[in-house]
């Protein structure tokens, strides 16, 4: 049985750059993908996505605009380790406020970065014995703006090809510990 692996498009198709995620699962979506692969276009909907995880993925896959101060347009790779915080591996940050000490953060249902959402995920799992999934990736691409407006900048819209190449990529190599599968083509 393949592994189930859900990539997530995430992010504010309001705030320009900030939709690339959304933009990249939209393009990856046209192209046929291996059993066991969902790609979903959450935009700024983080509690639905961290519900939708309890379902068992093994895999998470994460695209989203990823300010770590490269040019606009620069794709990062991330892989968040076991026990860190994937957001701020990724440089997102934006919606998540720290609470009082022992709390987890203080959700707000339109701006759930990708550290909110797994803090959600981890809270959600602890309270009901689903797993978290067994990796997570960050697909992530430099902004030039996140400001009001509809469209991806000039540079962030070039990106978005070779964004669903390593998306494709990923999804036809097998983790580390998994033995390989056919590419699907």
């Amino acid at each position: 049985m393949s592994p189930k692996v859900l990539v997530a498009g995430i992010g504010n198709v309001f705030l320009g750059d900030d939709g690339f995620g959304v933009e990249t699962v939209r393009a990856l979506s046209a192209h046929p993908l291996p059993d066991g692969v969902e790609v979903v276009d959450f935009g700024v909907r983080g509690v639905h996505l961290a519900y939708q995880l309890l379902d068992g993925y093994d895999t998470l896959v994460l695209v989203d605009a990823t300010a770590r101060g490269g040019a606009p347009g620069t794709l990062y790779l991330i892989e968040a380790e076991a026990g860190t915080d994937a957001g701020a591996a990724a440089g997102a940050g934006a919606g998540t406020q720290a609470a009082g000490p022992g709390e987890g953060p203080v959700l707000d249902g339109h701006h759930m970065s990708p550290d909110t959402v797994l803090a959600l995920l981890g809270a959600l799992c602890a309270g009901t014995g689903a797993t978290p999934p067994r990796r997570t990736l960050v697909l992530g691409c430099e902004p030039a703006c996140v400001e009001e407006g509809i469209g991806l900048s000039a540079p962030v819209a070039a990106a978005v090809p070779e964004a669903v190449r390593m998306a494709l990529d990923l999804l036809d190599r097998p983790a580390p510990d998994e033995p390989a599968h056919p590419a699907v083509n």
